[in-house]
């Protein structure tokens, strides 16, 4: 699991190969991840959008940007988290990604970027 704190919000990734999704042939290999987002600071925040850094082993880059994450555009308070899991496809079976989260402190209104850390997407049969 990779975890980064950025202005107080902790967010912790855990990513995992999806075998019955993937067609290894075609070359097509799918990843699941878990995020964890805490709230460790004083203020109730908002996540209101996401953008992602996705690449591959064999040289693909890309940028995905959206509202929220998984339709939800959830609040937080001090001391409470948020879990979700979603998925990714890619045209090898390594690839890594990374981003951040536009958060808004919801007393301020002040915009903020939480850093998503970086995580590997590694299908198991490519382990040592």
């Amino acid at each position: 699991m990779e975890t980064i704190i950025t202005n107080g919000i902790k967010v912790s990734v855990e990513s995992f190969y999806l075998e019955k999704e993937s067609l290894p042939k075609q070359g097509r290999f799918a990843f699941g991840y878990k995020v964890r987002i805490e709230n460790l600071s004083s203020s109730r925040v908002q996540l209101l959008a996401r953008h992602w850094f996705i690449s591959d082993s064999n040289g693909s880059k890309k940028e995905v940007e959206g509202e929220g994450v998984i339709g939800q555009m959830p609040v937080l308070t001090p001391g409470q988290s948020y879990e979700y899991t979603s998925w990714c496809p890619l045209n090898s079976e390594i690839g890594k990604m990374q981003g951040y989260y536009i958060m808004k402190v919801l007393n301020t209104g002040k915009l903020f970027r939480a850093a998503i850390p970086e995580f590997k997407l590694v299908a198991p049969f490519r382990c040592n």
